[in-house]
């Protein structure tokens, strides 16, 4: 038995009953841990209370159908991460189509080869446990991100942070928490396809109060492109500053000010403080950036923001 067979969960999806027996044989030979479902309010169910590693689901079912399925587990925050492979005997495009746009990532075709089914089984667990690792990852280092299915464009998963930002730069706009992609963002998606400079272009949504960039980082995988987003804005550029050089922030508000060339007497009366006091934070700055003159100090910020931008924009 594989190692990574262990502990799998696999859920079947089918109104057939002979289909079912049929796969969870085949599934549970092979030391996967099998769940059923005969239509698609079990589906759900199962699914929102045991959390399967992969679902297979029949397409076409009375009542719910596969489709409705699996758009309802995509709309879910907590089964949404749940890798989908259609069943279906049709071989129409459009139904493959509609398998696609509801959030699967795979289809097989009925009747069933158990040796196909297993090793499309094998190659989304693989991708889907490598997604899981990079959104780790993120999470754990509070980097904004998205991850889009290519061949859709739907959201596939999002940082806390990327869910953060999203929400401040589309208020009215609960389209990305629900999976559905806002057409512009679509537009910016569909044009990577193409290749050669379009994949260096970044999309922007603007507000009054900053913008909201996003940067293609990893357009290699044919499972998830993984698009970086950052903000540039005063309150975004306040934090970075102080994350970055340890200020207070009342310290990184004056330097912040230092960098947009207002003198001492100007930020006081932004700030609502005395020119001395600012003086006395300028001390503490150049201090903390090991600098001399509010030259040295603004130069110093500018380049490292720049530096930590253009990582952000390239990661390793």
């Amino acid at each position: 038995m594989a190692e990574s067979v262990l502990n799998t969960v696999v859920l079947v999806v089918d109104d057939t009953p002979d289909t079912l027996a049929f796969l969870h044989d085949a599934l549970d030979e092979s030391g996967y841990t099998v769940l059923v479902a005969d239509n698609g309010e079990s589906a759900l169910e199962i699914s929102r209370n045991a959390s399967p590693d992969i679902v297979l689901l029949d397409a076409l079912m009375p009542g719910m159908d596969g489709f409705e399925v699996c758009r309802a587990l995509k709309q879910d925050l907590s089964t949404r991460h749940i890798p989908v492979i259609f069943m279906t005997g049709l071989t129409e495009s459009e139904h493959v189509v509609s398998g696609f746009s509801a959030g699967g990532i795979d289809y097989v075709t009925k009747p069933l080869s158990p040796v196909e089914v297993i090793a499309r089984i094998n190659t989304h667990l693989k991708n889907s446990r490598l997604i899981n690792q990079t959104q780790g990852a993120l999470d754990a280092f509070g980097q904004a991100a998205i991850a889009v299915y290519p061949k859709t464009g739907k959201v596939i998963w999002q940082t806390p942070l990327a869910r953060q930002l999203i929400n401040t730069y589309c208020p009215s706009d609960d389209a990305l928490n629900n999976q559905e992609t806002p057409a512009q963002l679509q537009t910016w998606l569909d044009s990577l396809k193409q290749g050669g400079e379009q994949r260096l272009r970044s999309f922007i949504i603007n507000n009054p109060n900053g913008r909201l960039i996003f940067n293609p980082a990893d357009l290699q995988s044919e499972d998830q492109w993984l698009i970086l987003l950052r903000e540039e804005s005063e309150t975004a550029q306040i934090e970075a500053l102080r994350a970055l050089f340890s200020l207070t922030k009342r310290e990184s508000e004056v330097l912040h000010w230092v960098i947009l060339g207002k003198t001492d007497k100007s930020i006081g009366e932004i700030l609502g403080t005395s020119p001395r006091t600012i003086n006395k934070h300028m001390e503490h700055v150049f201090t903390k950036l090991g600098v001399e003159t509010r030259t040295a100090a603004a130069s110093l910020a500018v380049n490292k923001l720049r530096t930590v931008s253009g990582n952000n924009q390239r990661p390793s």
